[in-house]
């Protein structure tokens, strides 16, 4: 009897231990924690437009809503390139009173399309690019002069005050004034 007692007592202990061993948690081994980085890539921005920098401009509201008013918001988003000599709002302030309001008003289109169109130019023309006494085609088919004085750059009769504002589809050229085909 006593050995039937030491037998199972001895297989009694072999279970213990072979089922401790078998358990995953062990108190000599270190816990690891698997941390995964993931980069996230930085937002990919839309590439301003020619329109976009007016948009974003304080200074081309006017300019903006005639755009818009003319339907030419998708054409100058357009593949391009193109060269806008784009007047402040301090230039269609300059207009005779009741000028730009009547611009903007559906039965104008045509006329106000052929006034936008005048500060257009195909092209990516950079300030570089111009010369004294250069005639430039416009996208209405009209030429506007480009005259050079003492570093003082005239697109017509509008003295450029900012050049080169560069856009993916082209360049902007701020003018102080509205030009008139």
């Amino acid at each position: 009897m006593k050995k039937l007692r030491l037998l199972s007592f001895v297989a009694a202990a072999s279970v213990a231990t072979f089922a401790l061993s078998c358990d995953s948690k062990s108190t000599s081994e270190s816990e690891e924690t698997v941390t995964e980085v993931v980069e996230e890539a930085p937002a990919m921005e839309a590439p301003n437009t020619v329109v976009d920098i007016a948009i974003g401009s304080p200074d081309h509201t006017t300019l903006v809503a005639a755009v818009q008013a003319a339907d030419l918001v998708e054409t100058l988003k357009g593949e391009g390139p193109f060269t806008v000599f784009a007047p402040t709002n301090a230039a269609f302030d300059a207009l005779p009173a009741g000028t730009v309001d009547g611009l903007l008003k559906p039965e104008a289109k045509a006329d106000l399309t052929s006034i936008l169109t005048y500060h257009v130019v195909a092209g990516n023309v950079m300030s570089s690019d111009l010369s004294d006494g250069q005639m430039v085609t416009t996208l209405n088919g009209k030429q506007l002069k480009v005259t050079i004085k003492d570093g003082k750059v005239m697109i017509g009769d509008a003295t450029v005050v900012a050049a080169d504002l560069a856009g993916s589809n082209g360049v902007v050229h701020v003018i102080d004034k509205v030009l008139l085909p």
